[in-house]
């Protein structure tokens, strides 16, 4: 088991859609007895319609989703309890916001893969509301976290396990 279940703590799974962030997240957050909250069941219904018509989400659609996943691990910490959670987190302002939720306690774990790689795992989804067609749109609105504090790298051409584990040693080299 790893060192950084010793404290509450919250993570974010991010990266664009096809990356792996439900699967990775909870075998991460089985791995470290956490709470797992997939972020895309938080999005309000207007939202999934959009994207479900093939429509990119806006800053003004995506706000109201973040200050939810926001309450959810400002609310988990409040208690003592660790939190992770799957949200995309594509721009530095998604994300500063989201750790000032959490009041600066926050870590994000980077899903990070080629654009071949990310059409293919899409390709491969069943039932899940984001057609393969946003991934463009997605990937020209992510701003990499390179430099963030709190931010572990991780590439997505390897299997779960081993992208959970990469994920957890990161996470406890910088925490």
């Amino acid at each position: 088991m790893s060192d950084i279940s010793k404290a509450p703590l919250a993570i974010i799974i991010m990266g664009v859609s096809g990356s792996g962030k439900s699967s990775v997240g909870e075998k991460m957050a089985a791995r470290l007895d956490l709470h797992f909250v997939e972020g895309d069941a938080l999005h309000p219904a207007a939202n999934v319609e959009k994207m479900s018509k093939g429509i990119p989400l806006t800053d003004e659609d995506r706000w109201p989703w973040l200050d939810l996943i926001g309450q959810q691990i400002a609310a988990s910490l409040a208690k003592g309890e660790a939190i992770a959670v799957s949200c995309s987190a594509l721009k530095r302002t998604y994300r500063e916001r989201l750790r000032a939720a959490a009041g600066g306690h926050l870590y994000f774990v980077y899903l990070d893969g080629s654009k071949e790689l990310l059409t293919e795992r899409m390709g491969e989804r069943r039932g899940h509301f984001m057609p393969a067609s946003l991934l463009e749109s997605q990937l020209q609105t992510l701003e990499v976290p390179t430099g963030e504090p709190g931010v572990v790298t991780v590439g997505i051409d390897d299997t779960v396990d081993g992208i959970v584990e990469a994920a957890l040693m990161g996470l406890d080299a910088i925490r």
